[in-house]
């Protein structure tokens, strides 16, 4: 996967991201600059996703710690856990955000 390919997919997956919580009515707030999206919660508690270019993959920060997404077979999936990136996103939103979300 060249550069080009790789932020054309990472950015694909970051814009289903803020979908996913839009279409949740989650109280999560979010902004993306650049390579790097920031949800913020109503605890001012942030989870960190960002591109890593140079890598190929997607990094997210959160209260439980780092995660490294590589794409693999048209998934995002997290070297540590075998985890796809949406999924967590979602486990980790749910936890900084002490409520169930409901998202696709």
């Amino acid at each position: 996967m060249n550069s080009s390919e790789f932020h054309q997919l990472a950015d694909k997956q970051l814009e289903n991201i803020e979908q996913a919580i839009e279409e949740s009515g989650a109280d999560i707030d979010f902004e993306t600059s650049g390579n790097v999206m920031t949800l913020e919660f109503e605890d001012r508690t942030q989870i960190i996703i960002n591109k890593q270019e140079p890598m190929r993959e997607i990094w997210l920060a959160s209260k439980s710690g780092g995660y490294h997404f590589s794409l693999k077979e048209g998934a995002w999936i997290c070297s540590k856990t075998g985890a796809e990136l949406l999924a967590l996103v979602k486990a980790e939103c749910e936890k900084q955000a002490d409520e169930e979300i409901e998202w696709q």
